[in-house]
């Protein structure tokens, strides 16, 4: 939420800027919702761009998403009525939140797990039991994901009123104020690279980003990017499952 706060502030300052009220701020963050084509979005309504223009550059630049979408699809459908909204308000930051819970709750099941091995005592729950606990550590982790899915778009949209408020009031010098993106991008992918056992998707991202941003140029390379990146990560998705493996295991003797 702090992050998306100062991010639509910029974005509402640019509209502002731009002559659009933060009434246009507030309407475009509730539908359009895409915080990157929201700013690319501010030049095509200065220029009077054809709708079919706006809406091809929207496509692509947003086709990421039917990658994010695909990690999901069975989770938000097993959350009944908040499944479209939770489709149509899934970014690039509310995915990397989802996955980190993802990862959160197969790390305390393995760690359940591990005690329950380990402690001979401990009477073993039965089936019934461990079902029912993971039922309901699943509907902690929907709840979860929701909220942080509503949460930040409730910030995004106060954020981008309150920088057509201040850019209404006070002179502000927006010179550079768009890179607070790139920003908020950058401190995902160390936040990330921090909490994930295998460095490999990163560097496949990174690695295939920076060729094809030199061969296809900025406008074009983020599709055939995702596309090469998932093609590579199905590929080789055994050997990285079992070189996690392995480096969980290895973690777990040296705790022991």
């Amino acid at each position: 939420m702090g992050s998306y706060l100062f991010v639509s502030m910029s974005y509402g300052l640019l509209m502002q800027e731009a002559g659009w009220k933060w009434g246009w701020s507030l309407l475009v963050s509730m539908t359009v919702y895409t915080g990157a084509f929201q700013f690319v979005l501010i030049t095509f309504l200065s220029s009077g761009a054809s709708l079919l223009t706006i809406a091809l550059t929207a496509l692509f630049m947003n086709s990421r998403q039917f990658f994010y979408g695909l990690s999901f699809v069975e989770e938000f459908r097993q959350m009944g009525k908040r499944y479209p909204y939770m489709v149509h308000t899934m970014t690039d930051e509310t995915y990397a939140a989802n996955c980190a819970l993802q990862m959160q709750q197969e790390q305390r099941a393995k760690e359940s797990d591990q005690k329950m091995g380990q402690n001979e005592k401990k009477a073993v729950p039965e089936e019934d039991e461990k079902n029912i606990a993971k039922s309901l550590e699943n509907i902690r982790k929907r709840d979860e994901m929701f909220w942080i899915t509503l949460f930040s778009r409730i910030s995004w949209m106060l954020g981008a009123v309150a920088g057509g408020v201040i850019g209404q009031s006070i002179p502000v010098e927006l010179t550079g104020i768009d890179f607070c993106m790139t920003a908020l991008f950058v401190t995902i992918f160390v936040d990330q690279w921090r909490s994930a056992k295998s460095h490999i998707p990163a560097l496949l991202g990174l690695g295939c980003g920076v060729v094809l941003l030199l061969l296809v140029g900025p406008d074009y390379f983020l599709l055939p990017t995702l596309i090469l990146v998932s093609g590579i990560l199905l590929l080789i998705r055994g050997t990285m499952n079992s070189a996690v493996g392995a480096g969980s295991g290895e973690e777990a003797v040296e705790h022991e």
